[in-house]
């Protein structure tokens, strides 16, 4: 019995240090991917701006040709919102709205996560011109993980587990705008 009353204060000690910890750990995290395509700004800001081509390079539509797209709005405009119902789980049910563009330079978004887990995640896509035929495309996405689901991150690499599907898709992106 003395054995079990150690073992059990053991265990409460443990998840109270789990829970402390959680109170100092950081909560948000930020992945970026950046891939220089050779074509001109204007050519590749013009395609990324609208919201639909993304089905085009995204890692995530790729995963089931079968998701079920719904669309609000005119696309490359504040406002466009382009959502997906999926039956996979790394697809889930969601939608992506353009919140805000810096004509050439940036396209902002909010991310709305509804299945398998709800959430809501701002990301975006920048380009810079490198040279007169070169574009630097980074796509950024940034997310929450609240008090005491922050514990996670300590087992997650979120750098890893986003920034190589962002990279992916970067990567796609390339391919697909300089044939």
């Amino acid at each position: 019995m003395k054995l079990i009353k150690i073992i059990l204060i053991g265990f409460l000690l443990a998840v109270a240090a789990l829970l402390l910890a959680a109170l100092v750990l950081p909560s948000s995290y930020q992945v970026e991917r950046s891939v220089s395509i050779n074509k001109p700004k204007e050519q590749v800001f013009s395609y990324l701006v609208l919201l639909k081509n993304q089905d085009n390079f995204s890692v995530w539509m790729a995963l089931d040709p079968n998701v079920k797209k719904t669309y609000k709005g005119e696309d490359g405009t504040v406002g466009f919102v382009s959502a997906w119902q999926s039956e996979k789980d790394e697809v889930g049910t969601g939608e992506q709205e353009i919140t805000a563009i810096k004509p050439g330079e940036r396209i902002d978004y909010e991310l709305r996560f509804i299945a398998p887990f709800a959430s809501v995640s701002p990301a975006y896509i920048l380009t810079e011109q490198q040279a007169a035929d070169q574009t630097k495309v980074t796509w950024g996405f940034k997310g929450e993980m609240p008090y005491p689901m922050n514990l996670l991150l300590l087992a997650m690499d979120m750098e890893q587990m986003i920034g190589d599907d962002l990279q992916q898709g970067l990567d796609k992106l390339k391919v697909l705008l300089e044939q």
